[in-house]
């Protein structure tokens, strides 16, 4: 009995289904943009928290910097992403950023020709031979110009909006100078990679009869640079905020656990692979200090979870007194380890001094400290004057060694060996810690320092003054008959 099957295919009919494969095949790697975000999946939209926020953050702010680390998805899925539903005004439903109701004239730039062309270029357009196979779709893409004898590059893309005008996409590079980037007013500009101060205030100028939007996206491996600064708040870098607001001006960090698309395998090689002093930039999106760093330990190597301090653990503070902000921080020695913790802080401006020691008392009206000879007075005599009226608030202490660079040297060996450790809740230790550097003179750069000289105080004169907490000596049925004391 023969057997059922289908009637053979005819050649024509095999070729006309190999042309419709090979049209799907087109039209989904012309498609790239439709593949970021989705719903479901392993690499769901929801799982990109830190990328959905840095979109949203631009209905309320101007400009942004999403400063990411290395594989994260900044430039694809961060500024590229972003950069193309502007230009084709076709926005998926769950966007809650920006939205330009019009056609828009763009720039991305980022450092050199040969980077523009071969990631930004790449990544917006496709490769020269596959136009259209980047995040534009294909079918949007109106007309690509090449910049004559530019191997490749493009000069700007056109791209139909969904209004049916087109949108424009100019391609700079950094390495063109800051003339090149004045001229026309634009409603949108992509840095990728971290631009110059010149060449970033003439694009806010290009914005500002439009209202339109700055872009920055970068791994901060240049440190606290002054673009850096220009994002941080009073507060300086909180690096836990990992959301950071001046004024008009937000920034997002992000790091390889904010993405669930690199494995724990992936990431533990590429830190292998890192400089050590780059390894929080690279990892975290947190701004490296690089050599200019005074104190180059990695955080995760001091920082420990608060715990109840024992009462044999002998107790000191340092404390560096100013108008603009005065610091004091506690430390608990452990006299078996040797081991100090630094477990409390203080940390305030524009008050007197009796508000100062009475935060100060509430620690313990018994510990004693170590404060800064100078007692950041316009001269000595005004740091006497300092000096004397704590003490008259019942503040216990002693004028500290002040030999910087002798006290730098020994915090930092106490930090390399694992002497000095740092409750992971002193906000504002950390928030210092990270950005105390030397300037490219070697000089120790002399803002939000405070409680890095306070630090210095405990270590070269606190932790030897250091004491347990008194207690009084009774006599009889638990009865106090003297007010004598003694020590632990």
């Amino acid at each position: 009995m023969k057997s059922l099957s289908a009637p053979a295919q005819s050649r024509a009919d095999k070729l006309e289904l190999y042309k419709l494969l090979k049209e799907r095949e087109r039209r989904q790697e012309q498609n790239k943009l439709a593949t970021y975000f989705q719903d479901e999946g392993p690499l769901r939209r929801e799982l990109y928290k830190q990328h959905l926020q840095f979109f949203k953050l631009g209905k309320t702010y101007p400009t942004r910097c999403f400063m990411a680390a290395n594989r994260v998805g900044k430039t694809e899925g961060g500024g590229g992403y972003e950069t193309t539903l502007h230009l084709t005004g076709r926005y998926p439903d769950w966007w809650e950023g920006h939205r330009f109701d019009h056609h828009i004239d763009a720039w991305a730039a980022g450092d050199t020709n040969e980077t523009v062309r071969d990631i930004i270029q790449g990544k917006m357009i496709g490769p020269k031979e596959a136009p259209g196979t980047g995040l534009i779709p294909g079918k949007y893409i109106r007309d690509i110009k090449y910049r004559q004898g530019g191997n490749g590059a493009v000069d700007y893309v056109l791209v139909e909006h969904v209004s049916g005008k087109l949108s424009r996409l100019g391609f700079k590079s950094y390495e063109q100078g800051r003339k090149s980037f004045q001229g026309t007013e634009k409603h949108l500009i992509w840095l990728d990679e971290e631009s110059n101060p010149g060449i970033r205030a003439e694009c806010i100028i290009r914005l500002m009869t439009t209202a339109g939007l700055l872009i920055e996206t970068f791994t901060p491996l240049h440190g606290l640079t002054e673009i850096v600064q220009g994002y941080l708040g009073e507060g300086g870098l909180n690096t836990d905020a990992r959301v950071q607001i001046n004024g008009e001006r937000a920034m997002i960090m992000a790091g390889w656990d904010d993405v669930p698309h690199l494995s724990s395998n992936e990431k533990t090689r590429m830190l292998a692979e890192c400089e050590p002093h780059l390894r929080d930039s690279r990892s975290k999106g947190i701004p490296s200090l690089g050599s200019g760093a005074i104190y180059p330990v990695p955080e995760t190597e001091i920082i420990v979870d608060p715990f109840m301090i024992p009462a044999h653990f002998k107790k000191s503070y340092g404390m560096d007194v100013g108008w603009k902000k005065t610091a004091s921080v506690w430390g608990a020695t452990d006299p078996e380890t040797g081991v100090t913790y630094l477990y409390s802080e203080h940390y305030r401006g524009q008050a007197e001094p009796s508000v100062h020691a009475s935060a100060i008392h509430t620690r313990g009206d018994w510990i004693p400290g170590a404060i800064d000879p100078a007692a950041r007075g316009r001269s000595q005599k005004d740091g006497e004057q300092l000096y004397e009226l704590y003490t008259l608030l019942g503040l216990k202490l002693e004028k500290a060694d002040n030999a910087v660079e002798a006290g730098i040297h020994k915090v930092f060996e106490m930090l390399s060996t694992g002497q000095l450790k740092v409750f992971k809740t002193l906000q504002n230790w950390l928030s210092e810690y990270r950005i105390y550097r030397r300037d490219e003179k070697g000089k120790i750069v002399k803002e939000n320092d405070h409680i890095m000289d306070a630090t210095r105080y405990l270590v070269m004169t606190g932790i030897d003054m250091a004491r347990t907490k008194p207690i009084k000596r009774s006599q009889g049925r638990g009865v106090t008959r003297s007010r004598n004391w003694k020590t632990r």
